[in-house]
């Protein structure tokens, strides 16, 4: 049985989501959902320079928490709802330092299967087009 998930049913679960499953030092992050739909998400990290460390720059375990977070949340889009999961993998690549202002985060899922998930995550500072931040991820449902 396939059901079709709507572009604004995808918006809705990932934004319940954020607001209802994560840490509360994970809910400080203040992630956005833009859009969201069976294949990914958008999302957006608002500008908090408490996030940056002393180079002047986000720090790393800032923006992996972030790829980890949206990773869940844009999976629960593509569901239709959240599922239990945890990370099973999760391989990041810091190719350009993010300044503190506003980053824009893309999830594409790869595959999205019935007991395993794979995406992979980009970062970028907003308006710039080069990639600061990827990640690729893989998830185990653990509901069954």
């Amino acid at each position: 049985m396939t059901e079709t998930i709507t572009p604004d049913a995808a918006l809705e679960a990932a934004r319940d989501t954020l607001q209802s499953v994560f840490a509360p030092w994970i809910n400080a992050l203040h992630l956005e959902v833009l859009s969201a739909d069976v294949s990914g998400a958008d999302f957006r990290l608002p500008e908090n320079r408490d996030l940056a460390h002393v180079g002047g720059v986000i720090c790393g375990q800032a923006t992996a928490s972030a790829a980890d977070t949206c990773a869940v949340a844009a999976l629960a889009a593509a569901n239709g709802r959240f599922r239990v999961c945890t990370t099973v993998d999760m391989t990041t690549h810091f190719m350009r330092p993010l300044k503190p202002g506003p980053v824009e985060i893309r999830v594409d899922i790869l595959s999205n299967g019935r007991r395993m998930a794979y995406l992979r995550v980009e970062m970028r500072a907003q308006g710039d087009t080069r990639i600061a931040f990827t990640a690729t991820g893989a998830y185990a449902y653990l509901d069954g």
